[in-house]
């Protein structure tokens, strides 16, 4: 069988695997795959899918994303602008959970609609409560309006100005 263009990442996959110190059969046990498979993978035999990629990534605990750039699923450069400015909204230390939340979803709603697609590793169905409340309201806009909320995230009412 001719070797794809996924050496690369078979051989980072079995680094990663003796790193933690794991057999072949083990890592395919935790991953969810058969052990031929997963050995396969390794050997650049085969190429794996986005969901293989996670399990294992799981697994091996972790990130999925850089088997997704090795993988050729993700390209690192076109990537890294989004990785970056989520970053930066999480950590910004002003914002408290559920804006950082809704901060995130308008910013996924507006690359959407500009025909980025988002990629999440491992976030299917896992938004937390207030993305998912914000997925809920028709308000979505509200909270990106300045003066909208209150620190907490609360509704701060009908802003009134100065006459």
């Amino acid at each position: 069988m001719a070797s794809l263009n996924v050496g690369n990442l078979g051989e980072y996959l079995r680094e990663q695997r003796r790193n933690a110190q794991l057999s072949l059969r083990q890592l395919a046990d935790a991953a969810g795959v058969s052990n031929p498979y997963l050995s396969q993978i390794e050997r650049g035999l085969r190429k794996p899918s986005a969901e293989v990629l996670q399990q294992v990534a799981k697994a091996l605990r972790i990130s999925a994303e850089t088997l997704y750039v090795r993988a050729g699923i993700l390209d690192a450069e076109r990537d890294r602008d989004e990785v970056e400015t989520r970053a930066v909204i999480l950590a910004d230390p002003t914002l408290n959970e559920r804006q950082k939340q809704v901060l995130l979803q308008i910013y996924e709603s507006f690359r959407k609609e500009n025909g980025f697609e988002i990629v999440r590793a491992g976030t299917a169905n896992e938004d937390g409560p207030a993305v998912q409340e914000a997925r809920n309201t028709d308000h979505i806009q509200d909270a990106a309006a300045p003066g909208s909320r209150t620190a907490d995230g609360a509704d701060a009412g009908p802003q009134q100005t100065a006459s």
